[in-house]
């Protein structure tokens, strides 16, 4: 399947100043050594897209400089705004240019949506634009009143209502539409409400994180979100708690992923299911399936130092692993994605 992705990154970031004085709003570090553009850049290779166009602008160069036309095997390209010009002119640029199917994701925009997934979703769907939208969270705390008193304080619950989430595949028939007439400059109120209306638009739903980078606060809370948390091609890990005695760490695993083939030296580990399904597959040395371990929800499963084991992903599995404080006592037999 001929499918690329793009990301618009042409923004000025103003919101974000002084961050964005010297550098674009992708180029923001959420960890050390590791960016906004590059995370998104990863969830794409992850999915397997292997081209894909930078939307810039405003200090592109600065952009450009630190990726190149060649990132970690991924043929990058840039199209070049010196005024910003909207999102629609941005896009039917891309779609011009591209003449295939294009996944499209919103340059400020860091999410555990599985592109993977959503890539086939969208491919399937009879509709030439699938948009990914995600619960809406309440700004505020809410409170709960019960004759007059408050009986409970909810600290920004999610609503029940959808926004959207800023990633966007767009069938390359779907050009016709970019080609109209507009009076606006954004996606958001040309194409995609005419689209709406000819019921040429599908949804993507996951229950996952996503935040949209809006403000210096946003950025503070992803950076302390990702203090300890490490992005992997299956997804993440996340430790809790590391001392002399134990070592805890969250894994989110996305459907239909799996980790290395691999196995532990000194490391006593125990895996505790919070939600998802899957399993765990242990092998021989000869790398055979003996034995299959199902995972769903309150499910316990121990592995003990030396059996080589894959935890696999039937939909999007949260685990806690509890271990003895090997953090980095890993050997990989055999792994499945490019890092």
């Amino acid at each position: 399947m001929n499918i690329k992705g793009a990301i618009l990154a042409g923004g000025y970031g103003k919101r974000l100043r002084p961050l964005t004085i010297y550098y674009p709003k992708a180029l923001i570090k959420i960890k050390k050594d590791y960016t906004i553009l590059e995370k998104q850049l990863n969830d794409f290779r992850f999915a397997g897209i292997n081209e894909i166009y930078l939307l810039v602008g405003y200090l592109h160069e600065k952009i450009m400089n630190k990726f190149g036309k060649d990132w970690k095997g991924i043929r990058l390209e840039y199209f070049i705004e010196e005024k910003p010009a909207g999102t629609h002119y941005a896009i039917k640029n891309a779609l011009e240019k591209s003449n295939s199917d294009l996944v499209i994701m919103n340059g400020d925009i860091i999410s555990d949506f599985n592109i993977k997934s959503f890539i086939e979703y969208s491919s399937r769907r009879k509709e030439l634009i699938t948009i990914a939208v995600t619960q809406m969270p309440s700004p505020y705390g809410i409170v709960t009143i019960e004759e007059n008193k408050i009986v409970n304080f909810i600290e920004k619950p999610k609503l029940p209502h959808y926004i959207n989430a800023g990633i966007y595949y767009i069938k390359k028939e779907a050009l016709d539409y970019f080609n109209r007439e507009y009076n606006y400059n954004d996606v958001e109120r040309t194409v995609f409400p005419i689209a709406a209306i000819d019921g040429q638009i599908a949804c993507y739903k996951e229950d996952v994180f996503w935040i949209s980078i809006d403000s210096i606060k946003d950025v503070e809370n992803v950076r302390e979100m990702y203090k300890n948390r490490e992005d992997k091609p299956w997804g993440w890990e996340n430790i809790v708690v590391s001392n002399n005695k134990y070592l805890v760490k969250e894994l989110f695993i996305k459907s239909k992923f799996r980790t290395s083939i691999h196995y532990h030296n000194r490391k006593d580990e125990t895996l505790n299911v919070i939600r998802g399904s899957g399993n765990v597959e242990i092998y021989d040395e000869k790398f055979n399936v003996i034995e299959k371990k199902t995972l769903q929800p309150r499910t316990t499963i121990r592995i003990m130092p030396k059996v080589i084991h894959s935890i696999i992903s039937e939909d999007n599995l949260l685990l806690e692993e509890y271990s003895t404080p090997h953090a980095n006592d890993v050997v990989r037999v055999k792994d499945f994605y490019l890092r």
